[in-house]
Order: C-alpha cells, then sequence, then structure tokens
C-alpha cells in the first residue's frame, strides 16, 4: 500500500531571487531580483513557501516527492506523484509503477484522480468530500455510484503523515535555504536516502 500527502515548508528570505532573465549587462540598470515561476515558491500569508508532494509505503520510507510552489493544490499533484515511482523488481526487468493500493486524505478526492486510478486498476482509499457527495446525489443516476471507502485501511494514511515528519527533522527540509528548486529537490531526495539506510548496519 501507498499512500500519498503534502506540507508546506517555509522559505528562507535567501531562498527568493533566483533571476528571471538571464546575466545582467554591465552599465545597464535592472530591476531587483525576483523569484522566477518554476523555482516552486508560492507566497501566502505566512510569506515564501514551498510545497513538498510525497509517496510513501508502510515502512516510513519515501517512494516519490514532488516540489511546486506552497499554494498549490494537492489533487492535481497526484498523477505526477505517481507517475515518479519507481521500485526495483529484485529478478530483474521493469520497476514496478504501479502500486496494489493507494490511501490519502479528501484533499485528493477529485473525478480526474478517481478515473486516472481505475484506468490504471489500482484500489484506493480516498473519503469523498460533503460538497461532492451532494452534487454527485444531485445529478441522480449521472452521478454515479458512490466511492468506496474502507476505514480500516484509512487508519494507516498514518503511516505516509509520519513520513512527513521524519523528513522535516532535517532542517534543510522543514526550512527551505536553496534558491533552485531543482536543488532544494536534491535536498529532499537526500534525506530521503538517509531513511532508506535508517537502520542498516553501519549507517548512522
Amino acid at each position: 500500500m501507498v499512500s500519498v500527502d503534502s506540507t508546506v515548508c517555509r522559505a528562507h528570505q535567501h531562498a527568493a531571487g533566483a533571476r528571471k532573465r538571464g546575466p545582467r549587462k554591465p552599465g545597464k540598470r535592472t530591476r531587483p531580483a525576483q523569484h522566477r515561476p518554476d523555482e516552486a515558491l508560492g507566497r501566502s500569508r505566512g510569506g515564501l513557501t514551498t510545497k513538498i508532494h510525497l509517496a510513501g509505503e508502510g515502512g516510513l520510507r519515501p517512494l516519490a516527492v514532488l516540489v511546486t510552489p506552497g499554494q498549490w493544490g494537492d489533487a492535481p499533484q497526484l498523477i505526477p506523484v505517481l507517475e515518479r515511482i519507481r521500485v526495483p523488481r529484485p529478478a530483474g526487468g521493469h520497476p514496478r509503477t504501479r502500486p496494489d493500493h493507494l490511501g490519502g486524505d479528501k484533499a485528493y478526492s477529485s473525478r480526474r484522480n478517481r478515473r486516472y486510478l481505475r484506468r490504471r486498476q489500482i484500489k484506493h482509499t480516498i473519503p469523498e468530500p460533503r460538497n461532492q457527495r451532494a452534487n454527485r446525489l444531485g445529478r441522480g443516476s449521472r452521478g454515479g455510484r458512490p466511492a468506496s471507502f474502507d476505514r480500516a485501511l484509512y487508519k494507516r494514511r498514518n503511516e505516509v503523515e509520519r513520513t512527513v515528519g521524519a523528513l522535516k527533522q532535517s532542517r534543510a527540509v522543514a526550512t527551505r535555504y536553496d534558491k533552485r528548486a531543482y536543488i532544494f529537490h536534491g535536498t529532499v531526495t537526500l534525506a530521503a536516502i538517509r531513511l532508506w539506510l535508517r537502520g542498516r548496519p553501519g549507517v548512522a
């Protein structure tokens, strides 16, 4: 079973400033540097933030990570995160990319996501928000059948929440200091590797 979740990281003031344009030309006056839209920095009431989207397995270890601006929603990122999963097979061959079961909170409930999961034959436990349920019932037979929901399996979603907490024990993940998104993604990946190595002999 794979679970998905996200977490918002506060960006340090030094993380902003990756230039939108090329190098400065000598003798020309330029505008103050601003953060680029593709650098996974978003502005909210809390200031600059970055969001980490995560898919984790039951052993509290990340399988895939994705960074976006902090104000981006969770539902549109479900498919990109799942498509980053690559699990090597012990006997060789193509890596596994499809989990047996997926768990997520109601933020991931959308018709697009459920259609994608059904098409890939991935069983899922995602609660249906009240407004979506009311909309479905209001459409009558055209609204389709209610989504199945297993409360016992849903309790396992705490595994990915604990994985997020373990990742953010790294100060460089809990607060973003890197200006470039790809460098911060590498920082998160390094923290994820440490979680995979934790518990092995000779690894601190």
